[in-house]
């Protein structure tokens, strides 16, 4: 099964009490992509730890306020303290004022990190043949590069998982 949030990174303290590690500022971007024709949206949802440089968190679903509400479940038990986002209005509605800084300055690594997985994941770029017929591909293809090239995780046929 396809992790949408990192484990290995998360298991790095196993000394301590909580499950997940502890991130103090994140950056949130989303990725525009398409299933099948480009008017079948497909947007990838990513969290990057602005001091480590890790996806922590992925998910996938349409640019809407429900999606970005899930996504952000998924976050909650990292106790992310400031959030670094684009002017993106679910961002906005969604995260706390205190919480939230708006800004290209400090979105650069989660950027790069977009370039770099539309660069090595056919798939996500704009302007291909290479696309996915059906949204179960496309969001296997893409997590699973993302649990092999960022999480470090390598699944075999037999469902289990090694690091």
């Amino acid at each position: 099964m396809i992790s949408p949030i990192n484990t290995l990174y998360i298991n790095e303290h196993p000394n301590e009490i909580v499950l997940y590690h502890e991130v103090f500022e994140a950056e949130l971007d989303e990725m525009w992509s398409f299933v099948f024709s480009k008017d079948n949206q497909r947007w990838l949802w990513l969290a990057v730890d602005h001091d480590t440089r890790v996806i922590i968190a992925f998910a996938f679903g349409r640019r809407k306020d429900e999606v970005f509400i899930t996504f952000q479940d998924l976050l909650t038990p990292f106790s992310i303290s400031i959030f670094y986002t684009d002017d993106w209005g679910s961002y906005k509605l969604n995260i706390t004022q205190v919480q939230h800084i708006i800004g290209k300055r400090n979105t650069q690594i989660i950027e790069r990190k977009n370039l770099t997985l539309r660069t090595r994941i056919k798939r996500l770029c704009r302007k291909t043949i290479c696309f996915s017929k059906s949204v179960f591909m496309h969001d296997t293809v893409i997590g699973l590069a993302i649990n092999l090239l960022d999480f470090g995780l390598i699944y075999y046929p037999n469902n289990s998982c090694r690091a």
